[in-house]
């Protein structure tokens, strides 16, 4: 390996757009650069390094196991960068303690707005820092101290090395919900009245995926898919919009069926008791000794079931 005097914080920088962003493409759109550019800063990287940071396999860059370590000490150098900054940028930071939580794409934005917005009335003045993303980059941030919490539908998977622990907050079953316009041309009882109407499903990510697809398979056989979508607040958009019925948790129902400016609120189709929306709190800590951890997880009984 090559003896470097001296590291170049730009080529590192560079390297890290690249592995966080997953292609030079995408990094040297962030960074206003050209493609070609950044692949000769990174080649030049590597040969200062004189080791090899990616490999490719088909048309994806994927990290060698010392691009792994490189990238999470680049993690560690620019996430102190961003603190310094931070500190610059607002002396209050000094006085004012932060509360960091990363909320999954598929949790509903509704619960888990309900969940943390008692972290904002704590005793102590606190600053809430609430980050949205899918749960394996919300992992990754809490490993390096990015998140104190992360609220998701699922427990952290056993496979990762990352530290936390999992904590139940709570589960909803699941209803069916359809703007008024839509719900005026549903016949017939619940579920059969599913049947050719189009329908919003949540994607992959989420949890509760598999066995509502079970679900329908079994009591809507003449199933319309619409759309799919990764996002539980876009879902709940083209859901107001009248593109399509969409499943979302009853524990919100009021929310979402209360009129608001003037437009009318949706309509609750029906529930499903036999499916069950859960919803965790990750944390590092083995119990939630934070005040604001416990704020939420106060929150979470008075709006989860148990």
């Amino acid at each position: 390996m090559a003896t470097v005097s001296a590291l170049n914080y730009k080529h590192l920088r560079y390297f890290w757009m690249v592995a966080r962003s997953g292609s030079i493409a995408k990094a040297a759109e962030q960074l206003h650069l050209t493609p070609q550019s950044i692949s000769g800063q990174l080649t030049e990287f590597a040969d200062t390094l004189g080791v090899e940071l990616f490999r490719r396999v088909g048309r994806r860059l994927e990290l060698t196991e010392t691009g792994n370590r490189v990238l999470r000490h680049a993690e560690d150098i620019f996430s102190a960068g961003d603190a310094l900054l931070d500190v610059v940028r607002d002396q209050s930071a000094t006085k004012v303690g932060s509360f960091r939580v990363g909320v999954s794409d598929s949790v509903s934005k509704a619960v888990a707005c309900r969940l943390v917005a008692p972290a904002l009335s704590l005793a102590e003045p606190t600053r809430l820092i609430c980050r949205e993303g899918r749960l394996a980059a919300l992992l990754a941030d809490m490993a390096i101290h990015r998140l104190d919490m992360i609220i998701a539908d699922r427990p952290m998977p056993s496979h990762l090395s990352v530290r936390g622990y999992n904590h139940l907050l709570g589960e909803s079953e699941l209803g069916v919900f359809a703007a008024p316009s839509l719900a005026a041309t549903l016949t017939g009882e619940f579920p059969a009245c599913l049947n050719h109407m189009p329908l919003l499903l949540p994607g992959e990510d989420f949890a509760v995926r598999a066995k509502l697809m079970q679900w329908l398979h079994t009591h809507v056989p003449r199933l319309h898919v619409v759309g799919e979508f990764d996002d539980s607040a876009m879902i709940k958009a083209f859901g107001e919009s009248g593109a399509g019925l969409f499943f979302a948790p009853v524990a919100i129902a009021e929310t979402l069926t209360d009129a608001f400016n003037g437009q009318s609120g949706m309509v609750l189709v029906g529930t499903i008791p036999a499916l069950r929306e859960q919803v965790y709190a990750i944390t590092t800590e083995r119990r939630l000794s934070h005040p604001a951890t416990q704020a939420i997880s106060q929150a979470a009984r008075q709006t989860l079931t148990a």
